[in-house]
């Protein structure tokens, strides 16, 4: 994998905007589900940073559990709309406050589809939080409850997001010049 910053265009938010809006998160979503019972469901593998830092920002202990979704196609930006579950919940949420924490949310798609097939397991709500709304490029309309940030239509990568499997690891959120990444293999 080539070094990030030989591709990297520019930083859209630091680290230290990451933590901020984070903590924000963490206290609005505590005062919100004060006393109820609460799973968070954090969408594999781009939202487990954002999910986990959340987690540590709330001041009540909520259940969590996991999914695992796929719909992308060829391209940086292409989704085929055939949305494919890899992992599902261990847990029954019938009746139960879910919080889904995703960590972007563009044409809307897989998020749609992931809100469909939970609501058919009757939960008493069903909202979601987000670290990265790509608004601009909605294609299918969704609530999004919570949201982290608004960004340009921009290729994303870092804080959980990756390109090509990579930079997940790294502390803000940055986008790619395309015209100096070179995909590897």
């Amino acid at each position: 994998m080539q070094d990030y910053h030989e591709f990297l265009d520019e930083i859209l938010v630091t680290a230290e905007q990451i933590e901020a809006r984070v903590t924000e998160l963490g206290a609005q979503l505590s005062r919100d589900y004060e006393g109820k019972d609460l799973i968070v469901v954090c969408l594999l593998r781009g939202g487990i940073i954002f999910t986990a830092d959340l987690l540590r920002h709330m001041s009540i202990d909520p259940e969590v559990d996991c999914m695992s979704l796929s719909s992308y196609g060829v391209g940086q930006y292409a989704s085929s709309g055939n949305v494919r579950v890899h992992l599902d919940l261990r847990t029954n949420i019938e009746g139960r406050h879910v919080l889904l924490v995703e960590d972007i949310v563009d044409s809307g798609r897989t998020l749609a589809h992931v809100l469909n097939m939970l609501r058919t397991r009757e939960p008493a709500s069903l909202r979601v939080c987000v670290l990265l709304d790509k608004k601009m490029r909605r294609e299918v309309p969704v609530q999004v409850d919570y949201s982290g940030f608004d960004v340009p239509d921009k290729y994303v990568f870092g804080y959980g997001i990756d390109i090509d499997e990579h930079c997940r690891y790294l502390p803000f959120i940055a986008s790619v010049d395309l015209s100096k990444y070179r995909k590897p293999g």
